[in-house]
């Protein structure tokens, strides 16, 4: 009797008090990120900038350095050295030529590592030069958690990265729509072949339909390694494990959390803006080149403020920077918009985009001008 006069109560309470958002995703990697691709908030983290084994999803970093090189129709020798790296394979021929955009499926959708040779011989003009492209790109791109010695993977002491700075290399390779279209592709057949080549990502094959792309990784010493990305009712977010037993689940459980607790939301919308000025009650014009939307959890989104810091005296006569918008949630900085002066875009203003502006500027955010 007991024991249902507690569980009574215990429901009474949830109806009273229904739950917004679900507990963090329990996830059986050892480390692991979920981040927005666009902005790249950080929703879910485990032990995220830890530096680690990654084995095959290094080869995200090759593809898009090969991507970027402009060389995708030049044809790409394979040598001695490429035909016989150990692991997995495309079964190249010592001295077979294949276009370089080829390997890439083949380093994508099969993850040769026979085809990741190639390509960093081809690209780099040597082994060595094209691991010194990846850790400059690497550094370029924050990734202070990276090494690589390879452009393949296989384990090495000196070779590794964290599962934050490859969501971050993720992010930037899917703004390149080459990599993004053969990061999705299931199916490829190379002229080279009598036989298509399958994607080895579950995720995009079999298992989630929102899955966009992704790379697999796996070595005896690392064990399973993944990124993977997903885009559902607007909003893209891309996933990382590290040393994951159950990746597949992982990254599911990750992606179904992040579309519950998570919309994207716009902050600002692309036009003509008039600022008013505390100091002396002047107001000034400016101009928001580009909708501003960001990743806002059901409990951010009454709760989201801004600043406008400017110029004081600014020449509107000329095209530049006026100043800023800075966006917060309960005090805490979370995004930012530049605002430039009008005449930047004057010939794209129209009645209804100030109107549009004006509404949302206006409504639903409080100002501490």
């Amino acid at each position: 009797m007991r024991f249902l006069i507690i569980l009574l109560i215990v429901i009474l309470i949830n109806l009273s008090f229904p739950v917004t958002g679900q507990a963090a995703p329990g996830v059986s990697a050892n480390n692991a990120i979920l981040i927005e691709q666009s902005t790249g908030r950080v929703l879910f983290e485990k032990n995220a900038h830890e530096q680690a084994n990654i084995a095959s999803i290094t080869k995200i970093m090759t593809a898009i350095i090969a991507v970027e090189s402009g060389k995708l129709d030049e044809y790409a020798n394979a040598t001695r050295n490429a035909i016989y790296t150990e692991g997995s394979s495309i079964y190249l021929e010592q001295g077979e030529k294949m276009k370089l955009e080829d390997l890439v499926y083949g380093l994508m959708l099969r993850s040769g590592n026979d085809a990741a040779v190639a390509i960093g011989e081809h690209v780099g003009g040597s082994l060595e030069g094209f691991v010194f492209m990846m850790n400059e790109k690497a550094t370029w791109l924050g990734m202070t958690n990276t090494h690589f010695d390879n452009p393949h993977g296989l384990d090495s002491d000196t070779h590794y990265s964290s599962a934050y700075d490859m969501a971050i290399l993720m992010k930037y390779a899917m703004e390149n729509e080459s990599f993004k279209k053969i990061s999705g592709t299931v199916s490829y057949k190379s002229d080279n072949r009598s036989y298509s080549w399958q994607n080895k990502n579950k995720l995009l094959t079999q298992f989630y339909e929102y899955c966009t792309g992704g790379k697999t990784g796996y070595t005896r010493q690392t064990g399973r390694t993944l990124v993977s990305s997903a885009e559902k009712d607007g909003m893209e977010l891309i996933a990382v494990t590290l040393d994951a037993p159950d990746d597949w689940r992982d990254h599911i459980s990750m992606f179904e959390w992040g579309y519950e607790n998570y919309k994207m939301e716009s902050l600002t919308d692309e036009g003509p803006v008039k600022y008013k000025l505390n100091k002396d009650n002047r107001t000034m014009n400016g101009y928001v080149k580009e909708e501003l939307s960001f990743p806002l959890a059901v409990n951010e989104r009454d709760n989201i403020s801004f600043k406008n810091f400017l110029l004081d005296y600014p020449d509107l006569e000329k095209e530049q920077v006026i100043g800023k918008t800075v966006f917060y949630v309960d005090d805490i900085p979370l995004t930012e918009t530049t605002i430039y002066s009008v005449q930047l875009a004057k010939a794209d203003n129209s009645f209804i985009q100030q109107v549009k502006s004006i509404f949302k500027k206006t409504l639903g955010m409080k100002s501490y001008d």
